[in-house]
């Protein structure tokens, strides 16, 4: 029996829906493990997926009999077919917040149903991850945390920020992760202060700061990760900066534990950051699974609170246009007591001496 799609079925029920449209692919792989390309129909009679030609094969290869769902290629099905799934149906759920407007009305015109929100019912669902959804998690993380070990060793003064990056994706495919959870942050120097920076030809010289972004995918879920590393010298200002996104870290990590109020939490990190005179860029976190970006988001303007399994990136960082960034960040798993971080790499500030053959 597919669990999920039971799940989801009763979630449906409750909410006086017929059955529902899944198009999200990160949703139709939490439901069914596929990976392919296609929209998943839950169906009064039948889970249906519904791909080309291109995934068909693949897909059959992939389903079992305790998956509950029958595959279809695309070019088999007449709008007879597709009317069929939902007949005698009047409302059937989807995914406002994935199909566009254009999706949406062929969906109408193409199952002759009404339409209803759901809500985000499967993401908020996703929030709570099963122990084998951890144990990948935690994988990715492993794999995470030695590609940064491997990004110090390689360090060199001429190294592009391009170099780095294609450096620390090739350890990552090399050393069990299926790609990258997402495009590696790798910048040198007056580049930190852009938070998503792309990396480009800058080399790296004595005196730089390097900020790293990273983050291996392990069957299909996440880790997300981000470390400081100083070429040489650090200047005094990156110090109190540095020693001040560790501890406002701690502070978040200390306070979320299963029912505790996420927005509370942040307001009074907020404060910390307006004594100091820092500007705050960005959330201070957000949940990760299948996505890098998951819920719950660390805001104070959303009400959210932490659910024990949950897994979370807590992500402070400081920037200075055209000067410097600072952040720091782990993927934690949320517990009754507490958080255990599962990204390991220290965060003591790291001084990789290139003059003296590299030694931190």
């Amino acid at each position: 029996m597919n669990i999920r799609i039971k799940w989801l079925r009763d979630q449906l029920k409750s909410m006086e829906l017929d059955g529902m449209i899944v198009s999200n692919p990160y949703n139709v792989k939490y439901l069914t493990g596929l990976d392919a390309e296609g929209v998943l129909i839950v169906a009064p009679k039948e889970n249906v997926f519904i791909t080309d030609s291109r995934y068909i094969e693949a897909v059959n290869g992939q389903l079992t009999i305790d998956d509950e769902i029958v595959a279809y290629d695309v070019r088999t099905l007449s709008k007879f077919d597709y009317e069929g799934f939902f007949m005698d149906c009047q409302d059937v759920g989807f995914e406002e917040k994935y199909v566009t407007y254009e999706v949406y009305k062929r969906y109408l015109q193409t199952y002759q149903v009404s339409l209803v929100e759901t809500d985000g019912i499967i993401e908020n669902h996703r929030v709570v991850k099963d122990e084998e959804e951890i144990a990948c998690i935690q994988k990715a993380c492993e794999i995470t945390d030695k590609a940064f070990e491997h990004a110090k060793k390689v360090l060199h003064y001429g190294m592009t920020e391009k170099q780095l990056a294609f450096e620390i994706e090739k350890f990552m495919i090399e050393n069990g992760a299926d790609g990258l959870a997402f495009d590696s942050v790798v910048a040198f120097g007056e580049n930190t202060s852009m938070p998503h920076a792309v990396p480009t030809e800058r080399k790296l010289k004595s005196g730089d700061i390097i900020q790293l972004d990273i983050g291996a995918k392990y069957q299909g879920y996440c880790a997300d990760f981000s470390r400081v590393i100083f070429v040489d010298h650090v200047k005094d200002e990156w110090v109190s900066a540095y020693e001040f996104v560790r501890e406002e870290q701690q502070k978040i990590v200390s306070c979320l534990k299963d029912g505790a109020n996420i927005k509370q939490v942040i307001k009074d990190r907020e404060v910390d950051y307006r004594l100091k005179n820092y500007e705050v860029m960005h959330a201070f976190g957000h949940g990760v699974g299948l996505e890098v970006h998951e819920e719950p988001v660390l805001r104070s303007t959303i009400e959210n609170y932490c659910k024990e399994n949950a897994v979370i990136a807590i992500e402070p960082g400081i920037y200075k246009p055209g000067r410097f960034g600072i952040r720091i960040e782990d993927t934690y798993r949320v517990t009754k007591e507490g958080c255990i971080n599962l990204t390991k790499s220290k965060k003591d500030a790291v001084i990789v001496n290139l003059e003296n053959g590299g030694k931190n």
